[in-house]
């Protein structure tokens, strides 16, 4: 349980639906091989790609809101986003295991019941999200992988937090069975990866951006974003931000 409340900060309550900032969607309900019940949205556009989002460890799917009125504004594509178990309307606890087994019956649902393309499909990462979405990019044969403002481990997050304990970082990876270790998974990874970062990141430094860049296999590219934090990129990058992704996601091998 100390474990679990030092990652993770989930939100019980959804503020806010797609209804309120004016774009249809369907609630979906999803189960997982556990027995549990995840909750998310489908929200279509018209484009015929589809992002599968993998969020970060706090808030819920309403807290994103935001960034999913501008997405779809500025792409047109069609987005599934989800809360893990744990977060929002979706039940049971949350875990590292739990967290992959839940991405694993979205991913199930959306090619069942969506009759979703994997050639025309994208994941999204966002920080501890980055991690999850690498995790089912080395299992299903998908269009890109974007990885935003993501961390390298859970232990080299924590010798980043706490320098002045030291060992902390191993001490971390002895006793927390949450590792997150994005990696590891990297070299598994096949298809093209965007990784983006503010250079003024205060929660996940620009470094770690760097270095899973450095770790993913070609082809690749990185997007640092000037003068943006954790949780405002699309707000800073404008226009450049989504141009950079709308290449990326429509010629993903193009260097």
């Amino acid at each position: 349980m100390i474990e679990r409340n030092l990652i993770y900060a989930p939100n019980k309550q959804l503020l806010l639906n797609p209804n309120n900032i004016g774009l249809d969607f369907e609630d979906v309900r999803i189960n997982t091989s556990d027995g549990l019940s995840l909750h998310g949205w489908y929200i279509p556009g018209p484009n015929k790609l589809t992002l599968v989002w993998f969020h970060g460890n706090s808030g819920n799917i309403s807290t994103r809101l935001d960034l999913i009125g501008d997405v779809r504004k500025n792409l047109g594509y069609n987005i599934f986003i989800f809360d893990y178990r744990g977060y929002g309307l979706s039940s049971g606890d949350t875990s590292e295991e739990g967290t992959y087994s839940d991405s694993d019956a979205v991913m199930s649902y959306l090619l069942s019941s969506k009759d979703l393309d994997p050639s025309q499909t994208v994941l999204w990462g966002h920080s501890l999200g980055c991690a999850i979405a690498t995790k089912v990019a080395t299992k299903y044969p998908i269009r890109t992988l974007i990885l935003q403002s993501g961390f390298t481990s859970i232990p080299a997050m924590s010798s980043h937090k706490y320098p002045f304990l030291p060992g902390i970082g191993l001490l971390t990876r002895i006793l927390f069975k949450t590792k997150y270790d994005i990696l590891s998974e990297l070299g598994s990874v096949q298809v093209p990866i965007l990784v983006i970062h503010g250079d003024q990141d205060s929660v996940v430094p620009h470094f770690m951006g760097e270095t899973i860049f450095s770790h993913a296999r070609s082809p690749k590219r990185f997007y640092s974003v000037k003068g943006a934090g954790h949780n405002d990129i699309h707000v800073t990058g404008g226009s450049d931000y989504y141009k950079v992704l709308y290449d990326f996601i429509e010629n993903p091998r193009k260097t």
